[in-house]
């Protein structure tokens, strides 16, 4: 199976490889970034197999990273919200772990978890109950629903603290306050198709400080961006269709972008991770793309991705039952 869009804080050594190179073509910024590769790969949570243990995950899709690096990871098939300290051996449960159900100590399938800490609690899509949830963050033992009939995937939250939820039954995206039931479409919404005014399977989302919205457009095989007040998207990586060359995209699921527009994609069929500089006519390969597998050089369909403080990658390894994390440095060692 392939299926939070989350906060980026931006390394600053890429500032220095673009200084120091001078560069004004945006396809020569992919040639610069990738003398940034990654380097150092930890597991962060799960790894330890498949199950239900506090050591172990189970499908995991989204994840959100806190300023702590602290992580919070959604369970498809544990039906649960893990947390997990920086450094931490086992996580703990933080929203369901009841079994599957629709009561509200139970979740079902879910799919992406953001944290909102004006009201210090979490926000879940819980898929297989078409609703959105809420969680108080410490010591919850039940949620709230905020939406239903909903058949929500990815979740982000802007700078002034707007909801944005992505429904890949109505293929759109809708920005909300918090606790407000509709909201307003601010991608897609013009039924399921390839147009740039439509969407295919809108999967996980990111908001920039512009308030733009990126979408990975799944059954499209593409990153669409969407400018405030937009009523068309732009293709911003995977502008040639399916298949797995470097102007393609395969299935994207969990995206990030940093300040100077370069999108990071998890490319879930193609097992890599991909990255598409602003502009750029083709991306390149940050990590993975060797092939299926659960070697540390390989994923089995990664779905979530995120950035922490410091400039690190996580990665949501979906078949392999576990989260990565993989550090920058254009001076670190293999």
């Amino acid at each position: 199976m392939c299926s939070k869009s989350v906060l980026f804080i931006f390394d600053s050594s890429v500032y220095f490889i673009l200084a120091t190179m001078n560069i004004s073509n945006p396809d020569n910024v992919a040639a610069a970034v990738n003398v940034k590769e990654m380097k150092h790969r930890t597991i962060v949570a799960g790894g330890n197999g498949q199950g239900n243990g506090l050591d172990q995950l189970n499908c995991p899709n989204g994840l959100y990273v806190d300023e702590d690096q602290t992580i919070y990871v959604a369970e498809w098939s544990n039906h649960r919200i893990m947390e997990w300290k920086n450094g931490a051996i086992n996580g703990q449960i933080v929203a369901g772990g009841n079994g599957q159900g629709n009561r509200n100590d139970q979740l079902s399938n879910p799919t992406d978890v953001i944290v909102d800490k004006e009201h210090n609690s979490i926000i879940i899509c819980d898929y297989g109950n078409k609703r959105l949830m809420r969680w108080p963050r410490q010591n919850g033992t039940s949620g709230e629903i905020l939406m239903s009939d909903i058949a929500c995937w990815g979740l982000a939250m802007d700078s002034n603290g707007y909801l944005y939820i992505s429904d890949i039954n109505k293929h759109e995206v809708r920005r909300c306050v918090v606790g407000e039931t509709n909201g307003v479409v601010v991608a897609g919404g013009n039924g399921q198709g390839n147009r740039l005014n439509q969407l295919n399977y809108p999967y996980y989302i990111f908001v920039d400080q512009d308030h733009s919205v990126y979408v990975s457009d799944g059954n499209n095989h593409r990153v669409t961006k969407w400018l405030k007040g937009a009523k068309e998207g732009i293709v911003v990586a995977g502008i040639h269709g399916k298949g797995n060359g470097v102007t393609q995209l395969s299935n994207p699921r969990g995206i990030a972008v940093n300040p100077l527009g370069i999108v990071y994609v998890a490319d879930c069929s193609n097992y890599r991770v991909m990255r598409w500089p602003k502009g750029a006519t083709q991306g390149s390969v940050v990590v993975g793309g060797n092939g299926q597998g659960g070697q540390p050089n390989q994923f089995n369909a990664p779905l979530g991705l995120t950035f922490d403080r410091q400039g690190s990658l996580y990665v949501v390894d979906y078949g392999n039952h576990r989260v990565q994390k993989f550090n920058i440095g254009p001076n670190s060692n293999t």
